[in-house]
């Protein structure tokens, strides 16, 4: 707590209506700011959230920006790094609201940065829309400007595993479940546990470790009781490192699902064929039957971000990049250009509440209440398997490109 405050954390204790200075009136671009995991522990998932985001910058730009009032407003991203850090993304979050003055945010890769972030968005009443954090106690708080693009966790977990009970033959009887102990992981987690117990799995081990463990003797017990499957909440650092040392344990589950990061391209690069057979979740695939008049389609997206990137894009590069299509939408119909009051704010927030449209990446429309609240909880879960290197649907049926490779081997 020191540490936050000696870094300009104090300034949560002014009262909830101190607010920036306006921009200057008449600005000429529309600036959002970004907080991203730049650097740390969670650096290659924050680069991706941030390729989603700027892709929508461009596409935008490429078209003349953002169309107000018959008048086109060009889009400056400003990325702050959160160096994997909740206090410091906090910290980041404030620096880009009070001295760059952005109109609106774009939340953090991690959600244990965004939580930390959500706060700040409230107290200065700046809209910030997270296209990654998936844990639930991003919405639990019922946070007043901050808007989620995907489902919640809690509401994926224990589907996925229920597909796989579902799906694979023979029929997996034990689980074994862990978790990195941090917000979104340990949420995964959670749902793995309900999921199980919901099919009926006996679950053999049930825990959480520190993201910087080490993992050997986690794996070592677990193995011990040889569950049929194992699920694993983590980013994808943390999961490339559970099948290294699942390798040097020489101990092959029948199922290994892991949840965020198996559908990152950087999980296959570091892997390999050890990544074959690896289950993950998604809410979106670039075969999905969806489309916009930003994006085009699903697969329009999709190709247009791999001639760009020179890398697939996966769900949460998607839900970044329609982040700010979210915005865009938004912004049209406040029919204000840059440099936003605080009530311009204010306004964008209530009309982003309201948003009920068709993307490319699917449906989004914010809950108003409940555990969820401000969530986009619309998009089905689907489980997807690595196959030969590619990220492909299983399950379930009606969505699967090809079967469950069940029970893995070496």
């Amino acid at each position: 707590a020191a540490a936050y405050a000696a870094a300009g954390g104090a300034a949560l204790t002014h009262s909830p209506f101190t607010v920036p200075a306006r921009a200057a009136e008449g600005a000429s671009e529309f600036k959002i700011g970004a907080v991203l995991e730049l650097s740390g522990s969670d650096a290659s998932g924050g680069q991706l959230a941030q390729r989603g985001y700027q892709f929508w910058v461009d596409t935008v730009n490429k078209n003349g920006g953002i169309e107000v009032g018959g008048k086109k407003y060009p889009v400056k991203m400003i990325s702050q790094d959160s160096r994997s850090e909740p206090s410091a993304g906090a910290t980041a979050a404030t620096r880009l609201i009070t001295e760059e003055k952005v109109d609106a945010l774009f939340g953090a890769y991690t959600s244990g940065v965004q939580i930390a972030m959500n706060p700040i968005c409230a107290k200065y009443q700046v809209p910030c829309i997270a296209g990654s954090a998936e844990s639930p106690g991003n919405w639990s708080p019922h946070p007043a400007f901050t808007f989620g693009i995907i489902p919640s966790v809690d509401l994926t977990a224990d589907k996925a595993l229920k597909f796989i009970v579902e799906t694979a033959s023979p029929k997996p009887k034990s689980a074994a479940i862990l978790g990195a102990n941090e917000p979104f992981s340990k949420d995964a987690a959670a749902g793995f546990a309900a999921g199980a117990k919901q099919a009926g799995l006996e679950i053999t081990t049930n825990t959480l470790f520190p993201p910087n463990a080490d993992l050997s003797p986690i794996i070592s017990a677990v193995a011990a009781k040889k569950p049929d499957i194992l699920a694993v909440g983590g980013h994808d650092t943390i999961l490339i490192n559970i099948v290294k040392a699942l390798k040097a344990q020489n101990f092959t589950p029948k199922a290994l699902i892991q949840h965020y990061g198996v559908t990152e391209p950087a999980y296959v690069q570091a892997l390999g064929k050890d990544a074959e057979g690896t289950l993950g979740i998604v809410d979106w695939d670039p075969s999905f039957p969806y489309k916009d008049d930003v994006f085009g389609t699903a697969q329009e997206f999709a190709k247009n971000y791999k001639d760009k990137y020179n890398v697939d894009v996966d769900y949460t590069g998607a839900g970044c990049a329609v982040s700010g299509e979210v915005l865009q939408l938004a912004l049209k119909k406040l029919g204000k250009g840059p440099g936003l009051s605080q009530a311009d704010r204010v306004k964008l927030a209530k009309i982003i509440s309201e948003t009920d449209i068709q993307t490319f990446y699917g449906p989004i429309k914010f809950n108003s209440s409940g555990a969820h609240f401000h969530d986009n909880t619309l998009p089905p879960p689907v489980l997807v398997q690595i196959q030969n290197g590619t990220v492909t649907a299983v399950a379930p049926s009606k969505l699967a490109h090809a079967k469950l490779i069940y029970p893995l081997t070496l």
